[in-house]
């Protein structure tokens, strides 16, 4: 396994997304595709 744990990251990310979207509903999209990118790289870190 790689540096990062996703089994910490991921709740964190979706926790902190989840909370800027309860707070302010216009950042969606942009707290969408970072969320995406964050996962993605977070499993992608995993593998390799």
């Amino acid at each position: 396994m790689g540096p990062y744990n996703s089994n910490l990251i991921e709740p964190l990310v979706a926790l902190i997304a989840g909370v800027l979207i309860f707070v302010r509903p216009a950042l969606l999209s942009y707290i969408v595709a970072i969320y995406l990118i964050v996962v993605g790289l977070v499993g992608l870190g995993a593998r390799f």
